[in-house]
């Protein structure tokens, strides 16, 4: 139905491309290979609509809902594992993944999450090695009975504070036998729901508690700090926490300037009209490292499958042009249940791969010497011919060494996965 270009008339796409881009001082060639060390942590949750393979009962969202009915989501961990290599033979370039605690392999046992071990993730790792990727982890502060009041590791019961802050220990000695199996730092990442729904009297309480938790967490001598990277997300609000979220962009942006670990943000974990692009060049004035979950929210934080839109293309040059594109760590961080789940990766990382190749095409130089001559119509007007420049042939040559479908034919591939194995699920 689509079909796809012959490596002949690929590569004379690029040769002309190539033409265009150097004319403006753009190297295509270093720019592919540039993009070939950029990885890109594709999210486990997306392939079966956050629900894990934990044993347990009386299991609650804890703000986390993903929308939609669609057929065939994986049930167990290998029908995961074997989705995930589906959307990754449709994906060029460097891949990770990126897993919750409650994805644990326990067998029958119902192991508590303050008792997760390394052993529970050894097929995960087995896995990832097979495959050539490296994995990330994130603690599962959330849909659990000690989370159903709304707060984890800022719980005013001092008992179910201590229960969260040994899972993230746990879950951070799990990140470090991740990250000595593949030989390099696993990303850990700590969201908590923890907040209230409406007119909450102590806001200081539970942030109090929150910054006592994490520093319990981080300073037990669990992890190797480079083995295990710790980053700490924000939210604006979430499912009853609408009024009041303890780990607020103020609260976190500043627990990270006092401390080591770095700071997350999340595309749709701010209001509908504030994009992040705006605060790397604030942020990474004073830190080494960022963690950025590309999502894309519509009117709220929904977690849509990311497209290739403004913001995305906005987000990518800031990383490129502040110079810490190498400084950050990109995941996904989208969850829709309403369609093919296996295309929702492959439909969001090859549009994060786009923008990136699009920032990193951009003769930033020139820009800038418009802008310091000030002259903006000339930088306006050199931004919106690049809209329409050559990206693609580019992007098809990537494609192509990476030996992955280029253009629109990867969909024939995902109609057929989709009408042979996840509809007869």
């Amino acid at each position: 139905m689509f079909p796809e270009l012959s490596p002949a008339q690929i590569e004379r796409n690029y040769t002309e491309a190539c033409q265009t881009y150097r004319e403006l001082g753009i190297d295509p060639e270093e720019v592919l290979a540039h993009m070939q060390n950029i990885p890109i942590s594709l999210h486990c949750w997306q392939g079966d609509d956050v629900k894990g393979f934990e044993k347990q009962e009386n299991v609650s969202g804890g703000g986390i809902m993903a929308i939609g009915n669609y057929p065939g989501p994986a049930t167990t961990a290998d029908m995961l594992r074997e989705d995930a290599e589906r959307a990754f033979r449709l994906i060029p370039g460097k891949k990770r993944f990126n897993l919750h605690a409650i994805y644990a392999e326990t067998g029958d046992e119902a192991v508590p999450r303050d008792q997760i071990k390394p052993e529970h993730f050894q097929n995960w790792m087995d896995w990832a090695k097979k495959l050539g990727i490296a994995l990330d982890f994130n603690p599962t502060y959330f849909a659990h009975p000690l989370a159903n009041d709304g707060f984890t590791l800022s719980n005013g019961n001092d008992e179910i504070r201590k229960f969260w802050v040994r899972h993230g220990i746990a879950c951070r000695k799990i990140a470090g036998a991740m990250a000595r199996s593949q030989g390099s730092p696993c990303i850990v990442n700590h969201w908590i729901p923890d907040g209230h729904k409406d007119q909450p009297i102590d806001r200081m309480g539970p942030r109090k508690r929150l910054i006592q938790s994490l520093d319990e967490i981080f300073s037990e001598d669990n992890a190797d700090g480079k083995l295990c990277k710790d980053a700490v997300e924000c939210k604006l609000f979430g499912l009853g926490s609408e009024d009041y979220v303890v780990g607020s962009h103020e609260f976190y942006m500043s627990y990270a300037m006092t401390h080591p670990q770095m700071l997350c943000f999340d595309m749709g974990h701010f209001h509908p009209t504030e994009t992040i692009h705006d605060k790397i060049s604030a942020v990474m004035l004073f830190k080494k490292e960022q963690l950025i979950h590309v999502s894309r929210g519509v009117r709220w934080d929904s977690d849509h499958v990311v497209n290739f839109n403004e913001d995305l293309r906005m987000l990518f040059q800031q990383l490129v042009r502040c110079g810490v594109i190498d400084k950050t760590h990109i995941a996904l961080d989208f969850f829709d249940a309403s369609i093919n789940r296996i295309g929702a990766w492959v439909i969001g990382t090859r549009a994060t791969q786009k923008a990136l190749l699009a920032a990193l095409l951009e003769p930033t130089k020139i820009l800038q010497s418009f802008e310091n001559a000030n002259d903006n119509a000339m930088k306006l007007a050199l931004l919106e011919e690049l809209k329409t420049f050559p990206l693609e042939s580019v992007w098809d040559m990537f494609c192509l060494r990476n030996q992955v479908a280029s253009g629109a034919s990867w969909i024939d591939t995902l109609i057929d996965i989709d009408r042979k194995i996840i509809k007869k699920r």
